[in-house]
Protein backbone atom coordinates (compact mmCIF):
# COMPACT_ATOMS: atom_id res chain seq x y z
CA UNK A 1 0.00 0.00 0.00
CA UNK A 2 1.70 3.42 -1.17
CA UNK A 3 2.05 6.23 1.75
CA UNK A 4 0.01 9.26 1.43
CA UNK A 5 2.28 11.70 3.48
CA UNK A 6 5.72 10.50 1.84
CA UNK A 7 4.88 9.48 -1.78
CA UNK A 8 4.86 12.14 -4.68
CA UNK A 9 1.36 13.98 -5.28
CA UNK A 10 0.16 13.62 -8.82
CA UNK A 11 0.23 15.78 -11.62
CA UNK A 12 -2.55 18.83 -11.15
CA UNK A 13 -5.28 18.53 -13.20
CA UNK A 14 -5.34 22.20 -13.88
CA UNK A 15 -3.43 24.26 -16.22
CA UNK A 16 -0.97 26.73 -14.50
CA UNK A 17 -3.07 29.99 -15.64
CA UNK A 18 -6.13 27.76 -14.16
CA UNK A 19 -4.22 28.09 -10.34
CA UNK A 20 -2.78 31.67 -10.84
CA UNK A 21 -6.86 32.50 -10.74
CA UNK A 22 -6.49 31.93 -7.39
CA UNK A 23 -3.63 33.75 -6.49
CA UNK A 24 -3.63 37.27 -4.97
CA UNK A 25 -3.44 39.83 -7.64
CA UNK A 26 -0.48 41.87 -7.38
CA UNK A 27 -1.53 45.37 -6.25
CA UNK A 28 -1.07 48.13 -9.20
CA UNK A 29 1.72 49.85 -9.85
CA UNK A 30 1.57 53.94 -9.29
CA UNK A 31 1.72 55.78 -12.39
CA UNK A 32 5.31 57.48 -13.50
CA UNK A 33 5.37 61.08 -12.71
CA UNK A 34 7.39 63.53 -13.64
CA UNK A 35 9.25 66.22 -10.98
CA UNK A 36 10.98 69.54 -12.51
CA UNK A 37 13.65 71.28 -9.85
CA UNK A 38 11.30 74.68 -10.42
CA UNK A 39 8.51 74.16 -8.61
CA UNK A 40 6.80 76.28 -10.69
CA UNK A 41 8.22 75.60 -14.26
CA UNK A 42 6.58 77.67 -17.52
CA UNK A 43 4.85 74.76 -17.98
CA UNK A 44 3.74 73.48 -20.87
CA UNK A 45 7.91 72.88 -22.22
CA UNK A 46 8.31 73.76 -25.84
CA UNK A 47 11.59 72.35 -26.78
CA UNK A 48 12.42 72.56 -30.75
CA UNK A 49 14.07 69.35 -29.85
CA UNK A 50 13.47 67.12 -27.14
CA UNK A 51 16.48 64.08 -27.48
CA UNK A 52 15.76 60.67 -25.19
CA UNK A 53 18.83 58.71 -25.00
CA UNK A 54 17.92 55.12 -24.61
CA UNK A 55 21.40 53.46 -25.63
CA UNK A 56 24.70 52.97 -24.14
CA UNK A 57 26.94 55.07 -26.85
CA UNK A 58 24.75 58.25 -26.76
CA UNK A 59 24.07 58.05 -22.95
CA UNK A 60 28.00 57.95 -22.40
CA UNK A 61 27.98 61.03 -24.90
CA UNK A 62 25.37 63.18 -23.07
CA UNK A 63 26.65 62.23 -19.87
CA UNK A 64 29.69 63.75 -20.57
CA UNK A 65 28.50 67.31 -21.90
CA UNK A 66 29.33 69.93 -19.48
CA UNK A 67 26.86 72.69 -20.98
CA UNK A 68 23.96 71.07 -19.47
CA UNK A 69 21.82 71.99 -16.72
CA UNK A 70 19.68 69.76 -14.40
CA UNK A 71 15.92 70.57 -14.79
CA UNK A 72 14.07 67.36 -13.76
CA UNK A 73 13.27 63.62 -13.57
CA UNK A 74 11.30 60.67 -14.76
CA UNK A 75 10.27 58.99 -11.90
CA UNK A 76 9.03 55.44 -11.39
CA UNK A 77 7.87 53.65 -8.42
CA UNK A 78 9.26 50.31 -9.35
CA UNK A 79 12.93 51.98 -9.80
CA UNK A 80 14.46 52.71 -6.21
CA UNK A 81 16.71 55.51 -5.15
CA UNK A 82 18.84 53.46 -2.92
CA UNK A 83 22.40 53.62 -4.05
CA UNK A 84 22.66 56.37 -6.54
CA UNK A 85 24.98 58.50 -6.17
CA UNK A 86 24.39 62.39 -5.15
CA UNK A 87 25.83 63.47 -8.32
CA UNK A 88 24.80 62.11 -11.81
CA UNK A 89 26.79 58.92 -12.85
CA UNK A 90 25.95 56.57 -15.20
CA UNK A 91 26.23 53.57 -12.99
CA UNK A 92 22.51 55.47 -11.16
CA UNK A 93 19.64 54.28 -12.05
CA UNK A 94 18.03 57.05 -13.26
CA UNK A 95 15.92 59.24 -15.75
CA UNK A 96 17.28 63.02 -15.42
CA UNK A 97 16.08 65.56 -17.90
CA UNK A 98 18.65 68.09 -19.13
CA UNK A 99 18.28 71.57 -20.22
CA UNK A 100 21.22 72.10 -23.29
CA UNK A 101 22.71 75.52 -22.65
CA UNK A 102 21.75 76.78 -26.24
CA UNK A 103 20.63 80.23 -26.88
CA UNK A 104 19.16 80.11 -29.77
CA UNK A 105 16.57 77.22 -29.10
CA UNK A 106 15.72 75.22 -25.71
CA UNK A 107 16.72 71.76 -26.19
CA UNK A 108 15.83 68.74 -23.66
CA UNK A 109 17.65 65.87 -23.33
CA UNK A 110 16.01 62.77 -21.38
CA UNK A 111 18.91 60.52 -20.00
CA UNK A 112 17.24 56.98 -19.30
CA UNK A 113 19.74 55.02 -17.40
CA UNK A 114 16.82 52.48 -16.18
CA UNK A 115 15.07 49.29 -17.14
CA UNK A 116 11.79 50.07 -18.50
CA UNK A 117 9.53 47.49 -18.73
CA UNK A 118 7.37 46.65 -21.68
CA UNK A 119 3.96 47.23 -19.98
CA UNK A 120 5.48 50.69 -18.85
CA UNK A 121 6.61 51.71 -21.99
CA UNK A 122 3.22 53.23 -23.19
CA UNK A 123 2.59 55.41 -19.72
CA UNK A 124 6.45 56.53 -19.78
CA UNK A 125 6.10 57.62 -23.84
CA UNK A 126 2.81 59.45 -22.94
CA UNK A 127 4.58 61.38 -20.01
CA UNK A 128 7.20 62.34 -21.96
CA UNK A 129 5.75 63.60 -25.15
CA UNK A 130 2.77 64.76 -23.63
CA UNK A 131 0.91 67.89 -22.00
CA UNK A 132 4.04 68.97 -20.08
CA UNK A 133 6.32 68.13 -22.97
CA UNK A 134 4.97 69.41 -26.15
CA UNK A 135 8.19 69.13 -28.46
CA UNK A 136 8.42 70.61 -31.99
CA UNK A 137 11.12 67.89 -32.94
CA UNK A 138 11.84 64.65 -30.84
CA UNK A 139 15.03 62.05 -31.65
CA UNK A 140 15.15 58.92 -29.89
CA UNK A 141 18.87 57.41 -29.57
CA UNK A 142 18.31 53.30 -29.05
CA UNK A 143 19.89 49.80 -29.87
CA UNK A 144 19.42 47.39 -32.12
CA UNK A 145 18.49 44.56 -30.93
CA UNK A 146 20.38 41.68 -32.80
CA UNK A 147 16.89 38.75 -32.17
CA UNK A 148 14.96 41.66 -34.03
CA UNK A 149 17.29 42.28 -36.79
CA UNK A 150 16.45 40.20 -40.19
CA UNK A 151 20.19 39.21 -41.50
CA UNK A 152 23.24 39.39 -39.50
CA UNK A 153 25.17 41.70 -37.52
CA UNK A 154 28.93 41.43 -37.19
CA UNK A 155 30.28 42.19 -34.21
CA UNK A 156 32.82 44.14 -35.23
CA UNK A 157 31.72 46.23 -37.25
CA UNK A 158 29.61 49.72 -36.73
CA UNK A 159 26.07 50.26 -38.30
CA UNK A 160 23.50 53.06 -37.67
CA UNK A 161 20.07 53.06 -38.94
CA UNK A 162 16.71 55.29 -38.95
CA UNK A 163 12.89 55.26 -38.85
CA UNK A 164 10.80 58.68 -39.11
CA UNK A 165 7.08 59.28 -38.64
CA UNK A 166 4.98 60.55 -41.29
CA UNK A 167 5.64 64.54 -40.59
CA UNK A 168 9.65 64.24 -40.34
CA UNK A 169 9.20 62.64 -43.99
CA UNK A 170 7.26 65.40 -45.28
CA UNK A 171 8.49 68.19 -43.21
CA UNK A 172 5.03 69.22 -41.59
CA UNK A 173 6.47 71.95 -39.26
CA UNK A 174 6.01 74.98 -41.27
CA UNK A 175 9.67 75.83 -40.69
CA UNK A 176 12.01 77.20 -42.72
CA UNK A 177 13.68 73.40 -43.18
CA UNK A 178 10.80 72.38 -44.99
CA UNK A 179 11.08 68.50 -45.77
CA UNK A 180 14.94 68.45 -44.49
CA UNK A 181 15.51 65.46 -42.80
CA UNK A 182 17.29 65.82 -38.79
CA UNK A 183 19.55 62.91 -39.94
CA UNK A 184 20.36 63.40 -43.66
CA UNK A 185 21.68 60.31 -45.55
CA UNK A 186 21.38 57.57 -42.74
CA UNK A 187 19.97 54.24 -44.29
CA UNK A 188 16.43 53.84 -42.91
CA UNK A 189 15.88 50.66 -40.66
CA UNK A 190 15.87 47.18 -42.85
CA UNK A 191 12.21 46.09 -43.68
CA UNK A 192 11.49 42.97 -41.87
CA UNK A 193 13.32 43.87 -38.68
CA UNK A 194 11.36 44.68 -35.92
CA UNK A 195 11.87 47.58 -33.06
CA UNK A 196 10.29 47.54 -29.57
CA UNK A 197 10.72 48.40 -26.28
CA UNK A 198 10.26 52.34 -24.93
CA UNK A 199 11.97 53.58 -28.51
CA UNK A 200 9.39 52.09 -30.44
CA UNK A 201 6.64 53.28 -28.01
CA UNK A 202 8.08 57.12 -28.57
CA UNK A 203 7.80 57.03 -32.23
CA UNK A 204 4.61 55.65 -32.26
CA UNK A 205 3.81 58.26 -29.53
CA UNK A 206 5.10 61.10 -31.99
CA UNK A 207 2.82 59.70 -34.94
CA UNK A 208 0.13 59.91 -33.43
CA UNK A 209 0.51 63.80 -31.97
CA UNK A 210 1.97 63.83 -36.02
CA UNK A 211 5.32 65.54 -34.01
CA UNK A 212 8.43 65.18 -36.41
CA UNK A 213 10.03 62.04 -34.85
CA UNK A 214 13.69 60.15 -35.72
CA UNK A 215 14.40 57.30 -34.22
CA UNK A 216 18.31 56.11 -34.68
CA UNK A 217 19.44 52.82 -33.51
CA UNK A 218 23.50 51.65 -33.68
CA UNK A 219 24.94 48.79 -33.53
CA UNK A 220 26.69 47.08 -31.48
CA UNK A 221 25.41 48.15 -27.94
CA UNK A 222 28.54 48.57 -27.15
CA UNK A 223 32.27 49.87 -27.68
CA UNK A 224 34.58 52.60 -28.73
CA UNK A 225 33.47 52.24 -32.21
CA UNK A 226 29.90 52.82 -31.95
CA UNK A 227 30.74 55.61 -29.82
CA UNK A 228 32.54 57.36 -32.03
CA UNK A 229 29.89 56.81 -34.64
CA UNK A 230 27.05 57.97 -32.80
CA UNK A 231 29.33 61.23 -31.53
CA UNK A 232 30.42 62.04 -35.25
CA UNK A 233 26.60 61.56 -36.67
CA UNK A 234 25.39 63.96 -33.92
CA UNK A 235 28.21 66.87 -34.49
CA UNK A 236 27.80 66.66 -38.06
CA UNK A 237 23.63 66.72 -37.78
CA UNK A 238 21.94 67.69 -34.59
CA UNK A 239 24.60 69.27 -31.86
CA UNK A 240 26.64 71.79 -34.45
CA UNK A 241 27.20 74.30 -31.79
CA UNK A 242 28.46 71.66 -29.13
CA UNK A 243 32.39 70.66 -29.07
CA UNK A 244 32.00 67.29 -28.78
CA UNK A 245 35.85 66.06 -29.95
CA UNK A 246 37.33 65.42 -26.79
CA UNK A 247 34.72 62.94 -25.56
CA UNK A 248 35.50 59.60 -26.01
CA UNK A 249 39.18 60.72 -26.15
CA UNK A 250 42.14 58.03 -25.88
CA UNK A 251 43.25 60.21 -23.21
CA UNK A 252 40.13 58.96 -21.08
CA UNK A 253 40.73 56.74 -18.48
CA UNK A 254 37.50 56.82 -16.62
CA UNK A 255 36.65 53.47 -15.45
CA UNK A 256 32.99 54.26 -17.02
CA UNK A 257 34.70 55.23 -20.78
CA UNK A 258 37.10 51.48 -19.92
CA UNK A 259 33.82 49.32 -19.14
CA UNK A 260 32.23 50.81 -22.22
CA UNK A 261 35.23 50.06 -24.30
CA UNK A 262 35.31 46.32 -22.86
CA UNK A 263 31.76 45.11 -22.31
CA UNK A 264 28.31 45.95 -21.11
CA UNK A 265 28.32 48.45 -18.40
CA UNK A 266 25.23 47.43 -16.76
CA UNK A 267 23.36 44.00 -18.18
CA UNK A 268 20.20 45.05 -17.00
CA UNK A 269 20.17 48.78 -17.74
CA UNK A 270 18.10 48.52 -21.36
CA UNK A 271 15.45 46.05 -22.79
Amino acid sequence: MEDVLTELPPPSRFFQEDLDNFATPSPPLSSPSLLFCNPKPDQPLRPSLLIIALSSPSLYIFHHISSKTLIGSLVLPEIPFSGNSTGPSLGDKSCNIYALNDMDNLTLVVLVQCSISAERSNAVAKLLIGDQIIPKRVLIMDSVQSQNFRGKLAPDETYVFKLETSAERKGLDGDASGGSSLLKGLDYFPSGSVLDGLGAALLARCQMRNIRGTLCVSWPRYGVCVVALVKSLLQRNVLCGFDLSTIGDAKDKSSRFSSIKNHPFDSDMYT
